[in-house]
């Protein structure tokens, strides 16, 4: 086999891996208390949600999200959520008692057929429009 398109083969596998890979690098979704345990610049703790979730608020499309992540509606707030498949690529960063599910439920601001976002129970202590836990 070529070396060149071995090499080719090889990067094309590394990157298709999972349509959530950089935005969960880059910790959306993860577990968290306060705004400075979510990794990215601009990421804020949604702690209205169970085990709270690093994310961004306020998206007007997915063009504002990191790649892997796409803007929702929920409960009247847009937000960058996870793209997943299946509930296993939402829990990376996730403990088993604060679990996130892959769901189609909520509105797409840029709809696209099919796709799903992780979403963890809400918390009970607030909306999801409390955006932070400084």
């Amino acid at each position: 086999m070529n070396k060149t398109l071995l090499v080719l083969g090889i990067a094309i596998l590394g990157v298709g891996g999972g349509c959530s890979d950089n935005a969960n690098k880059r910790g959306v979704g993860a577990e968290c208390t306060k705004d400075t345990d979510c990794t990215e610049k601009g990421q804020v703790c949604l702690t209205a949600f169970k085990g709270g979730y690093c994310g961004f608020s306020g998206c007007m499309h997915d063009t504002d999200c990191l790649t892997g992540s796409a803007c929702v509606t929920d409960n009247g707030t847009n937000y960058c959520f996870l793209v997943c498949t299946d509930k296993v690529q939402c829990n990376d960063h996730r403990t088993a008692a604060n679990e996130s599910d892959c769901v189609s439920s909520l509105p797409f601001v840029d709809a696209t057929a099919g796709r799903k976002v992780c979403r963890p129970p809400l918390s009970g202590t607030g909306t999801p429009s409390d955006a932070g836990g400084n």
